[in-house]
């Protein structure tokens, strides 16, 4: 197989390819030295990238991909040897605790945690609850943020180890609309997603600003399954939840859950 031409075909945008080459790297270090090798988190996007590029390459096993817990929306790619197939988690857990009479929002946590210098791909999803905050990490700083990181802005934080089992995820807030649209195309459900005009919606498809399963999509008839998530530039996040049958007008009824 040729690198080379399988990267410069899956890249959409030039600075694809440092991504790509970064991840078949790992690919290549598992199956040289025989162990599990982790890319640094990808966001969404960046994990159906990678996934096409194996897929172009012929690899479709052999690799998994983690972010802690099911729902997490950033992930590590871990190429597995084979005395490793049931998994080899590759990541580190921690929470930091804060008195019940503060308040931190993931901004904070984020902020706190780019202030001592840490890069953003090294740190997955960030899980924040009333009086804490999970995050998963690259094992790799798991003793430095036991030693350096004690406060977010001016609240004072107690950060120690947990399981991956104790990771508090809290529930996503959605908005569950029902409607019906005269067919599954992208921007009809768009439409009905961010309450907006059909013609509105294929504009906004036909400049880029609509990403269908987080990679973005400029075909306004292209055809969307359930389960697949809408992101919409500027107006958030959707989720085809339900395709229901037809109505009596021949309309396809449909239940979409809103992030809010």
């Amino acid at each position: 197989m040729d690198k080379s031409k399988i990267i410069a075909k899956t890249a959409q945008e030039p600075e694809d390819r440092l991504l790509l080459a970064r991840v078949w790297d790992k690919y290549e270090q598992a199956s040289r030295k025989n162990i599990p090798a982790a890319t640094a988190f990808l966001s969404p996007r960046e994990q159906q990238l990678a996934k096409a590029m194996l897929n172009a390459a012929g690899i479709r096993e052999g690799f998994v991909l983690d972010g802690g817990y099911e729902e997490a929306e950033r992930k590590t790619l871990v190429f597995l040897p084979e005395w490793a197939e049931d998994g080899a988690d590759q990541l580190s857990y921690l929470r930091a605790a804060f008195h019940g009479a503060e308040s931190l929002t993931h901004r904070d946590i984020l902020g706190s945690l780019m202030g001592l210098g840490v890069a953003r791909e090294r740190v997955g999803d960030i899980l924040v609850s009333p009086h804490s905050a999970d995050i998963i990490a690259a094992p790799s700083l798991r003793d430095f943020f036991l030693r350096e990181w004690g406060q977010a802005g001016r609240v004072r934080l107690t950060v120690t180890e947990i399981e991956r089992s104790a990771l508090c995820v809290p529930q996503a807030q959605v908005k569950a609309l029902r409607d019906t649209v005269s067919s599954l195309r992208l921007d009809a459900v768009v439409s009905a997603a961010f309450s907006m005009s059909r013609g509105r919606a294929a504009e906004w498809i036909a400049a880029g600003k609509v990403n269908l399963d987080h990679v973005p999509c400029l075909k306004p008839d292209k055809m969307v399954g359930q389960g697949a998530v809408l992101t919409v530039r500027g107006l958030g996040k959707a989720k085809l939840a339900e395709v229901g049958g037809l109505t009596k007008k021949g309309r396809t009824g449909i239940m979409i859950e809103r992030y809010i």
